[in-house]
């Protein structure tokens, strides 16, 4: 629970710092994690609490009431054992790079216990129903090639190479206009969660005010001097 809160508090920081234009999550060790510590859980889920203390961003992202929405890009590098939490954590970012040596697992059927950190939600929107239902329902362990196939995750990696390579995508990610970059990742947002329509319906108003900011500005001077664009976030 303490680590969840902490990650949070991280999380919070990424969206409160202007300077900072993504996140990348990983873990250091053999493995990214074994999912939650059940006895020190355990007693949230019984009274019906979150770890996540109201106002901090919620790493799932689900939107629940009292929780805020990351606006800013997050990587995920991922390797040896990625079990329960560790899958939702991916799932709820925007890419994941995975060592070939991932364990996955979402195994809380297992335990008693339902997933609630967004496995329901977003394995049956990667993946589609059947196959969500597959791995949910039986808590089996599968490989990264199983997960890339699912598209729980975008890029398989040599294990070792998985953090390097999510630094990579990231600093790709950066070197873009960063308002662009969080309207672009809101409208895809919200285009699953609400429908194309309700993304589309929102194009022209994000268009104009993006192409009135500082940073339009410099993607034009940039495409008449055929060179990188200078991006402030303005």
């Amino acid at each position: 629970a303490r680590m969840f809160r902490e990650l949070a508090e991280a999380y919070t920081r990424l969206d409160d710092e202007p300077a900072l234009r993504v996140g990348v999550l990983h873990a250091a060790g053999d493995h990214f994690t074994a999912g939650l510590d059940l006895p020190s859980v355990a007693p949230l889920m019984q009274r019906g609490e979150r770890a996540v203390p109201d106002g901090l961003v919620d790493p799932n992202d689900l939107g629940m009431p009292r929780y805020r929405r990351r606006s800013k890009p997050m990587v995920v590098a991922v390797k040896g054992i990625t079990f329960t939490v560790g899958i939702e954590l991916m799932l709820a970012a925007d890419i994941v790079v995975a060592a070939d040596d991932c364990r996955f697992s979402q195994l809380e059927v297992k335990r008693g216990i339902m997933a609630t950190g967004g496995a329901t939600l977003r394995m049956a929107e990667r993946a589609g129903a059947g196959n969500a239902l597959l791995h949910l329902l039986t808590g089996d362990e599968f490989g990264s090639q199983e997960a890339l196939r699912l598209n729980f995750v975008q890029k398989v990696v040599p294990a070792g190479e998985e953090l390097a390579e999510a630094l990579r995508v990231a600093e790709a990610i950066a070197a873009q206009a960063p308002l662009a970059v969080q309207a672009t990742r809101a409208s895809v947002r919200l285009a699953i969660e609400q429908g194309p329509a309700a993304a589309a319906a929102e194009f022209t108003a994000t268009q104009k005010r993006l192409a009135n900011t500082e940073d339009a500005a410099e993607g034009i001077r940039a495409f008449r001097e055929r060179r990188a664009g200078r991006f402030t976030g303005e």
